[in-house]
């Protein structure tokens, strides 16, 4: 073992660096050359899902990364660590589609809204029904998934609803002081949930049997605060990070190409970045009900939705501000509907402790019938 090479050992279990790496390696070297690939469909196609497939690629790596970081560091900076750095990858994906090809002032809240349907119908969803086939109910904690749902409503319906009721400026949008108290009050409300989450309510968020004064059942303590394995994940994580958001850059090219092309609706292109993101938390919340862990998935899958709506709301206004560019916030009445439909049955859902597969199908089908009114709406 001793003999091992340094940079051997660090590099293993970096399988994923090598084809992330060496496609952005490609884009760099070919500089603005690449653009001419643009008018050929299939090549484009092609290119359009490799660079899909290594950014979600990447982000799974930041995730992991970061999930040993949270280990070492404990609460509440694993905590902070994992929000921050799957915000981040949304932020600046969300950032750099905005201004990337023609305005489109609408696009930073059709990708919120299609994250809160995905999370809330598609994936809380697919988890339920995928557990109840296997354990048939499972268990949570009905305290911490209602401190999840308190925030995101409250988020959602303030930030995507109510743009469209107020006077002081014309069409779905917020004056400056609105804005200002939006932004105000996602970050606060967020900081708020924070410090009950890693302090004064952490009970709230555990699997049922935890204890909350037992370090060994919390299993957020450090495990090792060994320097040097500290140092190899942050600077993994940092590396990931930096070709995920260097090959994003890329992708917004081809997408914002792609739906002029084919005349699609930007609503399309809100689903495809709002998919993106959400991958490699949605696989993790899926694989933890299938471990029967459901508190562990509504952690992962509310807590996404919920750092969404907390963070990228001021991260869009502010983004807004910065370019000079309308920033519009109010859902359409079709979405406003179906948003208002889906917080209503989510609140439902987490109302008794338990899962079963009805309620599963419940959100599929509200995640359908969101896809198809997309399309034909």
């Amino acid at each position: 073992m001793t003999d091992v090479p340094l940079y051997r050992r660090a590099l293993r279990g970096e399988g994923a660096l090598v084809p992330v790496l060496a496609t952005a390696a490609v884009f760099l070297v070919l500089g603005q050359r690449w653009l001419v690939i643009l008018p050929d469909v299939t090549l484009s196609s092609f290119v359009f899902t490799w660079l899909f497939g290594m950014i979600v690629v990447g982000s799974m790596s930041v995730v992991r990364h970061a999930d040993h970081l949270a280990e070492m560091l404990g609460e509440p900076y694993g905590t902070l660590i994992l929000t921050l750095s799957v915000a981040t990858i949304e932020i600046v994906t969300i950032g750099i589609v905005m201004t990337t090809g023609q305005p489109n002032p609408a696009l930073a809240r059709d990708t919120m809204f299609s994250v809160v349907m995905l999370v809330l119908n598609g994936l809380i969803g697919l988890s339920l029904i995928l557990g109840a086939l296997r354990y048939k109910e499972q268990n949570y904690n009905l305290r911490g998934a209602n401190a999840y749902l308190s925030v995101i409503v409250s988020l959602a319906v303030f930030g995507l609803v109510v743009p469209n009721f107020t006077f002081t400026t014309p069409g779905p949008t917020f004056s400056g002081v609105q804005e200002g108290f939006l932004v105000i009050m996602c970050i606060g409300l967020y900081a708020v949930f924070l410090a009950i989450q890693t302090t004064r309510h952490r009970s709230f968020f555990l699997e049922h049997g935890q204890d909350d004064d037992d370090p060994a059942d919390i299993g957020r303590e450090p495990v090792a605060r060994d320097p040097a394995a500290i140092r190899h994940h942050v600077t993994f994580l940092v590396v990931y990070l930096a070709l995920v958001l260097y090959l994003v850059e890329k992708l917004a090219i081809l997408l914002d190409h792609g739906l002029d092309e084919l005349g699609a609706p930007p609503a399309l292109g809100a689903l495809i970045v709002a998919a993106l993101v959400l991958a490699p938390e949605g696989l993790s919340g899926i694989q933890a009900a299938l471990a029967n862990k459901m508190q562990r998935a509504v952690n992962i899958l509310l807590g996404s939705a919920l750092a969404t709506l907390a963070l990228t709301i001021p991260a869009v206004v502010i983004i807004g501000l910065w370019h000079r560019t309308l920033v519009v916030l109010g859902l359409d009445p079709i979405e406003q509907s179906m948003l208002l439909l889906t917080l209503f049955v989510s609140t439902i859902t987490y109302t008794a402790g338990r899962t079963n597969v009805l309620q599963g199908a419940v959100h599929m089908m509200l995640l359908l019938a969101y896809l198809m009114l997309i399309i034909w709406h």
